[in-house]
């Protein structure tokens, strides 16, 4: 069984026990990513009412940075220089379990039909109000 995960805007092809790199998560300990595809044998989980119940478990094993871009920007004749460097932060993770049924997440299951709205009575015809007088035009 393996899923497609989504994380950090970037799309990944996971098995249970892969350890990857991801974007920073900002929680630490267990965390829960949204599958985008789940494949288990035959069964392709892919429709969102289909990947309501499916959840993919994962636990942040450390953070990490990758490596440093240095950018240097120039202008002639104006002694316009800047100097600039970036290293970005990621999370190692690794995936402890992945479900295609469970739970509901969130009371889905339960959803309430929407309230019907009361009729509003209907309100009278306006009535047609008199033309607005013409003012005299102005003298020059």
């Amino acid at each position: 069984m393996y899923a497609v995960i989504k994380s950090g805007g970037k799309q990944y092809r996971v098995e249970e026990g892969e350890q990857l790199t991801v974007e920073l998560l900002g929680a630490a300990g267990e965390v829960e990513l949204s599958p985008v595809l789940v494949v288990d044998g035959d069964r392709v989980l892919a429709t969102p009412k289909e990947l309501e119940a499916a959840r993919v478990s994962a636990r942040v094993v450390d953070e990490a940075r990758g490596p440093k871009v240095t950018g240097f920007t120039y202008k002639p004749k104006t002694n316009n220089r800047k100097r600039w460097g970036h290293r970005q932060r990621y999370s190692l993770i690794e995936i402890t379990g992945i479900t295609a049924s469970g739970a509901p997440r969130k009371a889905s299951a339960a959803k309430k039909a929407p309230a019907k709205k009361a009729p509003t009575a209907k309100k009278a015809p306006a009535t047609k109000k008199a033309p607005a007088k013409k003012r005299p035009p102005k003298k020059a």
